[in-house]
This record gives structure tokens, sequence and C-alpha cells, in this order.
């Protein structure tokens, strides 16, 4: 396991949220001024300079459920509200599409260019505060300084503690579906064709080599596929082509975009259920959690501006089912932490989580469309 991995996590993630997020804000219409307040909102919180510190300290990742608990705090750090249901989805997406483009990616150091696309399209968002706009470009440094050294064994490393942790994830997403790469049962099609890795030859030749290191022989063979090379290396610079198109925002031609339960999912395994059983690291995740979420920022709305609630369902009675039909086992509502009793990190947790609380605002007979769940049923 990398313990170099949640950075690349959370960001990669948290990119996939914000797309969500505002083409759920378009489609239901939601006034320029306040989808941009909220997107402006989630992304400096993200990018809070505190939190970053806690983000990138070396650390093993923790479970599915505390890094859920982090972002639903993130969805909220804006005027905007989401039911259990929705953000339920939001996470389902997010999971589902960074997996999508792990498992894609053609060579392991590629998931950072996978990082750069999602923060070149996060400064497309905020391009008119430069003070956001700064917060992200630092991110941007630390991340090529931290990762601009590291070995192709520490991406694959990387790259492997990623697919570990979404190995249980086989959610069915429309979009993947129609564009026929996810199969019925929610896992993904890996393609043979297109380009090789950047300095990989493209498969169908053999070459033998005797003692002295010199070729003595080629063979050639019928690969099945229709490979090209790699036109050139993506840009790890702070602007330039990543040539990778994973990463980008798959939601800028608008279209509904839903979510299943493969029937894989729908029996998941003990293994599977990480939080059910007692955890030998609960403590230690626990600490993680009041690091993690102590160093965010969240600001609570000032003035009489009212919230409004996002729906990621086309209808209340869609949303309303989904909250009761997901299984259990896959509901992200309560954190189960078996650890021992520490009243001072109990105490200072629920100091924490505390801050997080903001009041509910006074519902106006407005319109649903007004609502936002009309936006996004609460997203």
């Amino acid at each position: 396991m990398s313990v170099r991995t949640l950075p690349l996590l959370f960001l990669n993630l948290g990119g996939e949220m914000l797309y969500v997020l505002d083409q759920r804000l378009r489609a239901q219409n939601i006034p320029g001024d306040k989808a941009r307040k909220v997107l402006n909102d989630i992304i400096s919180t993200m990018f809070n300079r505190k939190f970053m510190e806690e983000l990138f300290k070396p650390q093993e990742l923790y479970s599915k459920k505390a890094l859920r608990t982090v972002y639903d705090r993130l969805a909220h750090a804006s005027i905007m509200r989401l039911n259990q249901a929705s953000m339920d989805k939001l996470y389902d997406l997010m999971t589902m599409a960074f997996k999508y483009q792990v498992l894609l990616c053609p060579r392991p150091k590629d998931v950072l260019l996978v990082t750069f696309n999602h923060l070149d399209a996060i400064k497309g968002f905020i391009q008119d505060s430069p003070t956001i706009l700064h917060q992200v470009d630092e991110t941007f440094r630390q991340l090529t300084e931290i990762y601009g050294a590291l070995s192709a064994g520490e991406f694959q490393l990387i790259r492997q503690t990623l697919l570990i942790f979404f190995q249980d994830l086989h959610i069915r997403v429309s979009t993947f579906l129609k564009d026929k790469v996810q199969n019925s049962n929610g896992r993904f099609v890996l393609p043979v064709s297109g380009p090789v890795p950047w300095g990989t030859e493209v498969p169908g030749l053999i070459r033998m080599f005797n003692n002295k290191g010199e070729e003595v022989k080629k063979i050639e063979f019928k690969h099945g596929g229709n490979y090209v090379p790699a036109a050139k290396e993506g840009s790890f610079e702070l602007y330039g082509d990543r040539v990778l198109k994973l990463g980008t925002n798959m939601y800028s031609v608008n279209r509904p975009v839903e979510t299943h339960m493969s029937g894989a999912s729908k029996n998941l395994d003990s293994k599977t259920q990480e939080n059910i059983s007692p955890n030998p690291l609960a403590k230690e995740e626990l600490n993680f959690l009041a690091r993690l979420i102590g160093g965010m920022e969240i600001k609570k709305p000032s003035g009489p501006e009212p919230g409004f609630r996002l729906n990621l369902f086309t209808t209340d009675e869609e949303e309303e089912h989904a909250a009761v039909s997901r299984p259990e086992e896959l509901s992200y509502e309560v954190i189960n932490i078996q650890a021992t009793e520490d009243q001072q990190r109990k105490e200072e947790l629920a100091r924490i989580m505390g801050e997080f609380e903001i009041p509910e605002q006074p519902r106006q007979s407005a319109s649903k469309g007004d609502d936002l769940l009309a936006m996004m049923d609460e997203l």
C-alpha cells in the first residue's frame, strides 16, 4: 500500500463531484450567481491551505465511509443542501468515474495527468476568483514537487492501492452503459485499440537477443487489437496539453446520469462490509478524520440568503425510492467505528463536527425549480 495515494484519490474524487454538481446546477436552472457561489465555496474549502497540509502528509488510505464523511461535509460547505439519497448517488458517480479513469490509464504515472485534468477544469470554474485560483495553483505546485520525482514503480504501487480501494464497487452508470464501456454487471470494458502508453511500441513483434545483447531474431504475431503509437507525452507543467482525456468533464454535454446497483454489489461478501466488524485501525481512522475535517474551514451562511436543495434524481419519488431501496451495507449515513474509549479525542471530534452543523434555512413557498430540490433533489 502506498502512503502517497490519498491526495490523488481526494483531488480526483473532488473533481468528479464538482463536475456532477455543475451539471445539476445547470440542468435545474439555478441562477448563475447562486451556482457560482456554491462552486466557489466548495472549491475554496477543498483547497484550504490547512486542509491540504493534512492531506499531503504520508498516510494510509482509510475506509470508504470515512472518506465519504469528508465529501459530505465538503458538498455542504455552501448554501446548497443534498439529502441522503442524492448524496449517495453523487458519491457513487464520483467513485465509479474515477475507478474507470484509473483502470484505463495507459501507464501508472498517467494518474497524475488525470489529476491535472481535474485541476484544469476546476480552475475553469473559478477563473473570476483569483484568490481561490491561487489556492488551486499552490496545490498543483505541491503535486509537482511530491510526485514529479517518483519512479515508475512507486506510481505502480499508487495505482494498485487505488484499484484495491475500488475493487468491490460495481455500480452501473447509465452514461458508461450507453457508451458501452461498462457491462451490465457493473464491470468496465478494457479497450484493445487506440494509442499505446508513451515510450512503448505497438505490440506484434518479439525480439530475441544473444548473450552479448545483440538482436538475433524477430518474430511477428497477431495481437488482435488496433493499436497505434502515442503521438506525444502529456504535459506535467502548470499549463499544457495533457493529451490524455481521462479526467475531463464527461457531463459537459447535458444528459441525465443514473446509477444502479449490480447484482454483485447487492450481495457483497463479508470483506466488503468493512465497518460492520471491528477495524484494528479504527482509532487511527478516528484521529485521521478529526485532523482532516478539522483542517476544513466551513463557512456558515451569512446574511439572509436562503439555502436550496439540489436533487440528483429526476423526481422526488425517484429519490425517495432510492433512499429505501439502497442496500444497507452500502449506506454511508453512519460511520461505525469500534475504538477504545478516548474521551479527549471524542470531545475534540464532537466539537469539530459541531462546527459543521448549519441550521436549516426556513423553506419558502417558492416553486420547486427555485428550491433546488428543485436542484437535484437536494444533491
